[in-house]
């Protein structure tokens, strides 16, 4: 292993850990206006992804789908604070999309076909988000500004290769950044976990339901590829800024509870 690379490990477990049980903590610690109220639905939206890799790739932003399953358990309202525990299971597409440049910061140009190089990866994931959800306002008929946070698990499903260029035939000698190892590389850790946290806004409706729109950054504490000493990348992380849209009916409601 790298350096002090088995304690790191230990460190991001156990915020990991923490983080879960925090989430949890509201269901546990009944102090204020009791609720019982269970909401399922879907979700869907947009995910800006990139990889840190060290050594460093040159990268924009790779975009792609996500969306699918949501439940919310909404368990007290302590003086204004709606507290609540949310759940997702989605399907994602990340990334990384690399900026293959030259020295003058200009696209590199292929010799063979006389196109400027581009090259993507999309790797596909099932993701398990499990949040801490805080609301302030309106819980029957008006808007209500949340934010939420917890740990996220990732599962990887597949992974696709978009390309103009032959492995074989790119032009290497005029980029600036020279690192092409992740080119040819398939994904080597099939678990991903890491750290996700939100905020947005929710318009709640008797009869249609509730509507969330979310802007949402993840940040990865696992790598897809080694990180021993013998391995080429020491990391290779990703981190995502999403944007979601939510749709939930309830289930269950709590009786005989005063809301606004």
């Amino acid at each position: 292993m790298r350096i002090d690379d088995s304690v790191l490990r230990m460190k991001r477990l156990t915020l990991i850990l923490s983080l879960a049980l925090l989430s949890l903590l509201p269901a546990t610690a009944q102090i204020g206006n009791y609720r019982q109220d269970l909401a399922i639905g879907v979700n869907g939206g947009y995910a800006l992804t990139n990889f840190r890799f060290t050594p460093k790739v040159n990268q924009g932003m790779h975009g792609g789908l996500t969306g699918g399953l949501t439940v919310r358990y909404t368990c007290e309202k302590y003086f204004n604070t709606i507290c609540a525990i949310v759940g997702e299971v989605n399907y994602a597409q990340m990334g990384w999309k690399e900026s293959i440049l030259d020295y003058d910061d200009q696209p590199v140009i292929n010799e063979v076909t006389g196109l400027a190089e581009e090259y993507s990866r999309t790797i596909n994931y099932i993701q398990v988000p499990l949040f801490a959800h805080l609301g302030w306002g309106r819980e029957v008929k008006g808007f209500q500004f949340f934010v939420q946070a917890g740990p996220q698990f990732g599962y990887f499903l597949s992974e696709s290769t978009k390309m103009n260029f032959e492995l074989t035939q790119r032009n290497i000698s005029d980029r600036v950044n020279q690192v092409i190892q992740q080119d040819t590389m398939a994904v080597e850790n099939k678990l991903d976990y890491g750290i996700a946290a939100g905020a947005g806004v929710e318009y709640s409706h008797p009869k249609l339901g509730h509507f969330l729109l979310e802007g949402r950054y993840y940040y990865g504490l696992g790598n897809i590829y080694g990180d021993t000493k013998k391995d080429f990348f020491a990391s290779s992380n990703m981190g995502s800024i999403v944007v979601k849209l939510t749709w939930l009916m309830d289930v269950k409601r709590t009786k005989n509870v005063k809301r606004k």
